[in-house]
């Protein structure tokens, strides 16, 4: 279907065309023709990059009231990047309209800016919900008497523990309104969200939501836990012309990891939570126009980022989430490109690589680490394209004469040998007696998803009553533990899901925090007790296998005598 088909004003269709949008993408074919006809509400089911913000954005632009001021549509999302991203959607949607006026509310900026943008009137509020809060605590932002509320990335709103601030939010709107909510997935918070605050909506599923994009290939490398940097390195410097984002776990980790890619001369940076707005602006910018070839971000401070050129998603750390593994690896594979997901994995991460395999319907590519021969080679052979590419500046031709005489000693594979010492022996040096990264799989998957009991450096590990059966996933946990503690930034490290508990550890400064904000809580009907988990006691396994080994013998002979004597008693009546 064609956007000059659909029934949008001729401004809209005006503005598509700037863009180079001709075709509706499959979220688009199903939202837009829908919105433009029905005044009912909407739940669309669709991964992040496929098309959502036009999906919603162009059918309430053709909807509102240009020409009356007030706020009659807000759109809210996760993250800062997300929020400024459909923000400049909009603006470009709409940048026909002379009388539209949108505004972005979001965290980190000066919100005086904010209230005064509000104040000149904005038919159209992006946001993020503490923001939004803010602002309607203040007075300043009323949404009585708008007309289309929608919910973008409802799913990682309510991961990151905004459940009661959307609750707050939606109170404050008239009960007549058209409720549109986008999500990648559909978990038991965000069907709340459905059944307590929309009436008989609509429901569109663009494919299978968890599959991902064909476009892609997944590899996966195995490694020890300490050799994960190193790995790191070895990949990128397979893929010269690499331009990616990684992705870690926390904030902490994302920025050690760009530090020490930067600090050995590689194109690199972070955009994390810490990073003040206009820092973060700066990398963004970079990264979109190519300066940057690596990007190191958290899945959070990801949102947003809509790149169709990226050739490679490496998982540093895999998410506790699989469906998270999903979104990442939609990074890349856009737009016709091919892409490749990466994950750095160890051992012990085997179910979760076979729970991956399950749910994107492929099997992961198990790839060798580079040994660092192969690296330089590749290298070399990279720079040499770069030479024969390079444009021949004109005035180099001065310098012939004297270039010829400093080289008149010298036959051409001295000059070549040369050329190339001066600019690769970095990378020689480095990988010269370069070890082999690579670990066994191990058969039949031993060891694979045992819990050790024990926290990691530097964190403390929680007992918490509630698991499976209590309906508690994954994603559960880390919204309770950022909605309960206020605390969106805390690290949250390994998690352990089991039957009637679970467990889950963060550094060692939060524990007070931790036991004070999630004691005695009641989450789904369930009284939350929460505790320091005790470290299980040193087991010898290496005795008690020798001491199971010699009662085993010990049975054995005794078996072996009495079965003799049973014989010889058997003879003597024969």
């Amino acid at each position: 279907m064609l956007f000059a088909d659909t029934k949008l004003n001729e401004k809209i269709k005006k503005a598509i065309l700037d863009l180079r949008f001709t075709e509706l993408t499959p979220v688009q074919k199903e939202a837009i023709p829908y919105l433009l006809n029905h005044e009912e509400d909407l739940i669309a089911l669709a991964q992040t990059g496929t098309g959502k913000t036009a999906a919603f954005g162009l059918p309430i632009i053709h909807k509102i009231n240009a020409n009356n001021k007030t706020t009659q549509a807000i759109i809210l999302c996760p993250t800062r990047e997300l929020c400024l991203q459909i923000t400049k959607d909009i603006q470009s949607y709409s940048k026909y309209y002379k009388t539209i006026n949108t505004t972005a509310v979001y965290g980190g900026a000066n919100i005086s800016t904010q209230i005064n943008s509000l104040k000149k009137g904005s038919q159209i509020i992006i946001g993020t919900p503490g923001r939004v809060i803010d602002l309607i605590k203040r007075k300043v932002l009323k949404l009585q008497n708008i007309e289309f509320i929608i919910l973008d990335e409802a799913d990682e709103m309510l991961n990151m523990g905004f459940k009661e601030d959307l609750d707050f939010i939606l109170a404050e709107t008239p009960a007549q309104k058209q409720t549109l909510l986008f999500s990648a997935t559909m978990p038991r918070e965000v069907m709340r969200i459905s059944k307590n605050y929309m009436a008989s909506p609509k429901t569109i599923e663009i494919a299978s939501r968890n599959e991902g994009t064909k476009n892609v290939e997944h590899h996966y490398y195995l490694v020890n836990a300490r050799d994960k940097y190193k790995a790191l390195r070895r990949i990128c410097d397979l893929n010269p012309n690499i331009y990616g984002i990684i992705f870690c776990r926390t904030r902490r980790e994302t920025a050690s990891i760009a530090d020490k890619l930067m600090q050995d001369g590689y194109n690199a940076d972070a955009i994390h939570g810490e990073l003040s707005q206009a820092q973060r602006d700066h990398v963004m910018a970079r990264f979109r126009d190519k300066k940057l070839q690596l990007l190191v971000a958290t899945d959070v401070a990801a949102r947003g980022i809509d790149i169709n050129e990226l050739t490679h998603v490496i998982n540093y750390n895999l998410p506790d989430d699989n469906e998270v593994y999903v979104h990442r690896s939609g990074r890349t594979g856009r737009a016709g490109n091919k892409g490749i997901s990466v994950i750095i994995a160890h051992n012990r991460d085997g179910r979760k690589l076979k729970a991956i395999e399950k749910m994107i319907k492929r099997s992961l590519i198990l790839k060798k680490v580079p040994h660092g021969n192969e690296i330089c080679q590749i290298q070399l052979m990279n720079l040499i394209e770069k030479v024969v590419s390079t444009e021949i500046n004109p005035q180099i031709n001065q310098y012939i004469d004297s270039i010829e005489k400093k080289l008149t000693h010298l036959n051409k594979e001295e000059i070549i040998k040369h050329f190339v010492s001066t600019e690769f022996n970095r990378f020689l040096s480095f990988y010269e007696n370069a070890p082999d990264l690579n670990i066994k799989k191990e058969k039949n998957n031993k060891g694979e998803g045992k819990i050790k009991g024990r926290a990691e450096k530097g964190y403390t590990r929680f007992f918490i009553n509630i698991g499976k059966n209590q309906t508690l996933q994954t994603h559960n946990l880390i919204g309770l533990i950022n909605e309960r503690t206020k605390n969106r930034d805390m690290p949250i490290g390994k998690i352990d899901i089991m039957r009637n508990f679970s467990f889950f550890e963060t550094p060692q400064e939060f524990e007070n925090i931790i036991l004070s904000s999630l004691n005695k809580v009641n989450w789904n009907g369930n009284k939350v007790k929460v505790e320091i988990s005790k470290e299980p006691k040193n087991i010898n396994k290496e005795s008690k296998s020798k001491k199971f080994q010699n009662r085993r013998k010990k049975s054995t002979k005794k078996n072996r005598k009495s079965s003799f004597k049973d014989r010889l008693k058997a003879s003597r009546k024969r």
